[in-house]
């Protein structure tokens, strides 16, 4: 591949990444517009978000290994313009309903680009210089993140709520024809393209298992009631069991048996499951208290919390170079011991911290969580041969959805049992008490995750980057 043509597909990743994470969080932002404008309720809105998590968790497996068979490049750009298409059908949209179906459809286009971001810079790129590309679309992600709520609320301002979405039209239907201009190169190492079409089977119960726990963590935080929770755990467990069995008889299977036994992936997800985790688990409980206890507006709020995603901007490509000469294993488990240390440090909010504390509490989340996602991401794709590289960023991103899920239910949780009715309708002195003990479970969850970073390669493993292992088909 040339380097004009490596360039592209840089620039298509990062871009792809960034136009994912900048919807999710200024779509927040402007749904009290939304809501107003169309006359929904409450439970409507939520399904705008609601709706296109499940989706995109749902399918991102199978979206990788569509990407695998017919190509990274093609399924990006399936994704991107779609994702784009289905933006300016919500800007037009003049009722709620068509809009939760467009969210919906907006989800399938999400889970068909997001692995596709990694397959194309799995094939672009060696594995020797993997890493710098990697953490170039995490910093896009955190700079996303930070820039999210103050374009939104900029755009909701001046233009309406209708503005966010038409935003990602022009964007993405650039780079989408770009990405198609750019021949997709042969596969260097690890053989041909998978010849045997994806278990849709096993992809339905796949999808169906992760669908049904997303759901049933999202009703915990969103107030469906515990029948519903319950109900949707135990779809998941059915549903996962089936889908274990059924991959030991297909004969393509969803989910090659290799992949989660190559060295490190297994304990890379779980690292990235926790640290997402205690990363939106935190958010969520330190915004209530910044603004339920402290009594800070939406914006002052943000500016609290800012240093957090200007950390994982900054770290990101600076975890290139420990992770070369520690290897991942001590990189990722330092990492997960900053972001520890940071809910340590936001659950002393109980005991008035002044603005320098929670500033720093946040910069070490965020630090710590930029270096895991560069470094734990890096051994999920480059350890698996690159013909199923879109497994494994199917993979790594279902991870990155169901941790973020996961987090803020055990925050939602934890914040129940402290505020009578909920952290919602609990009074300012319930929920200055009920938050630290939350943030220390939360630390706890990122203490776990320092440990589950002993499963990732040492230095002398990192050492040999073009070393990858045989994967069954």
């Amino acid at each position: 591949m040339s380097t004009v043509h490596r360039r592209i597909t840089l620039a298509a990743s990062v871009v792809g990444a960034a136009v994912v994470a900048l919807d999710g969080t200024v779509l927040t932002v402007v749904q009290p517009g939304l809501r107003e404008d169309l006359h929904a309720s409450l439970a409507q809105v939520q399904w705008t978000s609601t709706g296109y998590l499940i989706t995109v968790a749902a399918l991102l497996v199978l979206a990788g290994r569509l990407g695998d068979r017919h190509g990274h490049r093609r399924v990006f750009a399936m994704g991107i313009l779609g994702f784009g298409a289905t933006s300016a059908g919500i800007g037009l949209a003049s009722e709620i309903g068509p809009v939760i179906a467009l969210r919906v459809a907006q989800g399938a286009c999400g889970a068909l680009l997001q692995p596709a971001t990694l397959g194309m810079l799995r094939a672009a790129f060696p594995p020797d210089r993997l890493g710098m590309p990697l953490a170039l679309r995490t910093s896009a992600i955190g700079l996303a993140a930070a820039a999210g709520p103050l374009v939104g609320g900029a755009l909701a301002v001046g233009h309406g709520w209708r503005a966010v979405f038409f935003l990602n039209v022009p964007v993405t239907l650039v780079i989408g024809l770009l990405v198609l201009a750019v021949r997709e190169p042969a596969a260097r190492t690890g053989g041909h393209r998978p010849d045997t079409p994806p278990d849709l089977p096993g992809a339905c119960l796949l999808a169906t298992a992760v669908g049904c726990l997303v759901y049933a963590l999202t009703g915990m935080s969103g107030g469906a009631g515990a029948g519903a929770s319950v109900t949707g755990l135990g779809a998941a467990v059915l549903a996962g069991h089936l889908f274990v069995r059924r991959q030991r008889s297909a004969a393509g299977p969803l989910v090659p048996p290799g992949v989660l036994a190559a060295p490190g992936v297994a304990a890379g997800l779980g690292v990235l499951t926790a640290a997402s985790a205690a990363l939106f688990g935190s958010l969520f409980s330190g915004v209530y208290y910044l603004q339920d206890v402290l009594g800070l507006d939406p914006l002052r709020c943000a500016l609290m919390a800012l240093p957090g995603p200007v950390a994982m901007v900054v770290t990101a490509p600076l975890s290139v170079r420990p992770a070369r000469r520690y290897g991942p294993r001590r990189t990722v488990a330092g990492a997960m011991i900053l972001l520890a240390l940071g809910d340590l440090l936001l659950s002393r909010l109980g005991a008035a911290p002044g603005p320098v504390l929670i500033r720093t509490a946040f910069l070490l989340v965020g630090a710590g969580f930029g270096v895991v996602m560069v470094v734990a991401t890096d051994v999920v794709v480059r350890q698996v041969p690159e013909r199923h590289a879109g497994v494994a960023g199917g993979l790594q991103q279902t991870a990155m959805n169901i941790g973020p899920a996961l987090g803020v239910a055990v925050a939602t949780a934890l914040l129940a049992l402290g505020t009578p009715g909920g952290p919602a309708s609990g009074s300012r002195e319930a929920l200055s008490h009920a938050v630290p003990p939350a943030l220390t479970v939360l630390a706890v969850v990122a203490a776990a995750g320092a440990l589950g970073a002993r499963g990732l390669p040492g230095p002398a493993a990192a050492a040999k980057r073009h070393r990858t292992v045989r994967v069954r088909r």
